[in-house]
């Protein structure tokens, strides 16, 4: 049986519009990393509402999502997680400034 490839994707967040499409995208089981400042500077109310959605979605589906930083998202799908260097506050990780640092391997 084959099985569709699975990929780390770039997308903007531009409009509330996009929340569907990136949706789509963690269904067909693709990692993702969301720069969401083309949004945030035209409303910082939707971006919390699209931000509050996909959490709410990722979560549902058993997913993992975190913040890269004051620009980024990273989603991931049912599976896969995300590691943090504080377990305690991972509920919360997304609406928690993250220190920058470099990921295991990279740096």
């Amino acid at each position: 049986m084959a099985h569709s490839p699975l990929y780390v994707k770039a997308l903007p967040l531009q409009e509330l519009d996009d929340v569907d499409s990136i949706k789509t995208e963690i269904g067909d089981g693709n990692i993702l990393i969301v720069r969401i400042t083309p949004l945030a500077k035209k409303s910082v109310d939707e971006t919390k509402l699209a931000i509050t959605e996909l959490t709410d979605h990722v979560k549902s589906i058993g997913g993992d999502i975190a913040r890269l930083g004051e620009e980024r998202i990273v989603i991931t799908p049912p599976g896969v997680k995300i590691w943090r260097r504080e377990t305690a506050g991972s509920e919360s990780a997304i609406a928690a400034p993250l220190q920058k640092e470099t990921l295991p391997g990279t740096g």
